[in-house]
């Protein structure tokens, strides 16, 4: 699983509303929404929904390269086709969270949809089609191409209610914004850009940056980390402490030496303005992290004192030090603004 979201904490709420509907379990489905990232189990479905709940309804996986049902094109051009147990839904309720992301600007909302329960071919199309536009990033959402593309295939595929939380670091909710999916995310996006801010920090020696809410997707961790650290270049320490590894993205990930997804490519060298990438995790997953650099030019330490002797055989006590708590929710402002950084 890759996202925080405490849903065990609000579906008790919808199941009161739904019953006193009078609509009956057996007419109530969960669908999971990884989109392309892999499947989920009964552990992750347990954890998600505890345990009555996940033995008292039908949960589904989705498949998105099957079973998905096509719905048209969006304006941007972009196949719709979304998971078809979800289009036999009469109502449909999407629960999320809020939190910084490197297209969309902020996760939640019709994402839910695309890429939660699109087919690969929908994922893929509105991946990289909209990647490379310069209004897409982290807490980019105004005119942004991206995030309009998933609005409308939230409505073309009939989202009614979606339901998105802003979290603190021990998955507690803070805030919480209900009701149609693009008017409320826009409102929980206001206290997003506040609740995730973080000043930044520039002209550093060294970057810690800890993988907290999303261990399991270091490919975000440069992306935040690399501006604090100087132009000549200097140290990453990514944190990652998840013992099932790095999620298998279908679509970004490798799936061999020299052989990935649709939106994979061959990494060619460290991040920006990195001269030595190193990982702490004492759970290495070489395959895992070539996402951000070519394997054989990461460096590998299981615990905290491995990382300290490295940095201080380098710097001593005598180092600029930029740590990010959270770096897989955490956003800088004054990136997102463009103004000059590192």
């Amino acid at each position: 699983m890759s996202r925080p979201t405490p849903v065990s904490v609000i579906v008790p709420y919808v199941l009161e509303e739904l019953a006193q509907a009078g609509i009956p379990d057996d007419n109530i489905r969960f669908v999971g929404a990884p989109g392309g990232h892999g499947t989920m189990n009964r552990i992750d479905f347990a954890k998600k929904l505890v345990d009555d709940i996940a033995g008292r309804f039908l949960v589904f996986n989705h498949n998105p390269y099957e079973n998905c049902t096509y719905l048209g094109k969006t304006s941007w051009g972009t196949p719709v086709s979304v998971n078809s147990e979800v289009m036999a839904c009469d109502l449909k309720i999407g629960i999320g969270c809020i939190v910084p992301h490197p297209l969309n600007g902020f996760g939640g909302g019709g994402k839910i949809i695309l890429p939660g329960v699109s087919s690969l071919e929908t994922i893929h199309i509105n991946h990289s089609t909209f990647a490379p536009s310069p209004l897409c990033g982290i807490g980019r959402c105004d005119n942004n191409p991206f995030k309009q593309d998933i609005d409308e295939t939230a409505k073309m595929a009939g989202l009614d209610v979606k339901i998105d939380a802003i979290l603190n670091l021990k998955r507690e909710i803070t805030a919480l914004f209900v009701g149609d999916p693009a008017l409320e995310h826009a409102e929980g996006v206001k206290v997003a850009r506040e609740h995730f801010a973080t000043e930044f920090i520039s002209d550093a020696d060294i970057v810690i940056a800890n993988c907290y809410s999303k261990a399991n997707e270091v490919i975000l961790a440069p992306l935040i980390a690399a501006p604090s650290l100087k132009k000549e270049g200097g140290d990453m320490v990514i944190i990652s402490v998840t013992p099932e590894g790095q999620i298998p993205m279908y679509w970004t990930r490798s799936w061999g030496k020299a052989m990935g997804g649709q939106g994979w490519y061959p990494r060619k060298g460290l991040p920006p303005n990195t001269k030595r990438l190193t990982i702490m995790s004492p759970y290495p997953d070489k395959a895992g992290v070539d996402c951000i650099a070519p394997y054989e030019l990461v460096g590998w330490a299981e615990t905290w004192d491995e990382v300290i002797c490295r940095l201080e055989e380098t710097y001593g006590d005598s180092a600029r030090v930029a740590v990010i708590p959270d770096v897989t929710v955490q956003y800088f402002p004054e990136v997102e603004a463009g103004k000059p950084v590192g």
